[in-house]
């Protein structure tokens, strides 16, 4: 007698895709939900330099929303028939939206600063390798933001901790960081070149992409620095 192999409802490609695309809709239009109120603040403001803290105001809620869009996408179900990335994204946010923005809005604030800076730098009467410093420095900010994004996202450490972490990765895992200053280099091309609302609608596939480059600094964050 010849044995059939089946595969259950829920469990095959197709709906692994389906629930893939499922899963990535929701958590999108989730996160617009969290960040909308401050973006839709962001036009009435104009490019006058001036406004940079007030966009960085408008910008808050940016680190929580995108902290709990990576809980959900991490904690994603394969299978069709047992989807929950709403539930999982307002719980990511009730965990981690004050872990987040303890990292989040320092990192803001201090980008502000260099981004003002840099700007009115023809004011400063500094030299021009002062102008290069401080942009490898934001740099520099924006690639720990991203490892330390990822860490409270999934962990629960003390924001110290949290942040020493970010620092000790960033050098350790450079494929990890190099991936995320490609992601990073992706998302500003798009708000240049096009519109910074087509970064906003595409922020859950380039969360998607960070979750996934991020594996090694998960593994072993998980392997070393918890019980």
């Amino acid at each position: 007698m010849s044995t059939v192999n089946t595969v259950g409802f829920g469990t095959g490609p197709f709906s692994r895709a389906a629930a893939l695309v499922h899963t990535l809709l929701t958590v999108e239009a989730l996160f617009l939900a969290t960040v909308g109120p401050g973006l839709a603040g962001l036009p009435a403001l104009g490019p006058d330099p001036a406004n940079l803290p007030l966009a960085a105001v408008c910008l808050a809620p940016l680190g929580p929303a995108a902290s709990a869009a990576l809980y959900a996408l991490h904690h994603r179900s394969r299978d069709l028939t047992d989807l929950h990335p709403a539930r999982a994204f307002a719980r990511g946010l009730h965990l981690n939206a004050l872990p987040s923005l303890k990292l989040w809005a320092p990192l803001s604030a201090w980008l502000t600063v260099i981004v003002f800076t840099l700007t009115h730098f023809a004011a400063t009467g500094l030299p021009l390798w002062w102008a290069v410093l401080l942009a490898v420095v934001g740099a520099a900010g924006l690639l720990w933001g991203a490892h330390a994004l990822v860490l409270t996202s999934l962990f629960t450490f003390r924001a110290r901790d949290t942040a020493r972490l970010a620092a000790y990765f960033l050098l350790r895992r450079r494929r990890v960081t190099l991936a995320a200053a490609s992601l990073l280099v992706l998302a500003a091309g798009l708000t240049l070149a096009l519109t910074e609302a087509l970064t906003a609608v595409l922020a859950a596939p380039l969360l998607l992409s960070l979750l996934r480059w991020s594996r090694p600094v998960i593994v072993e964050t998980q392997e070393e620095f918890t019980a």
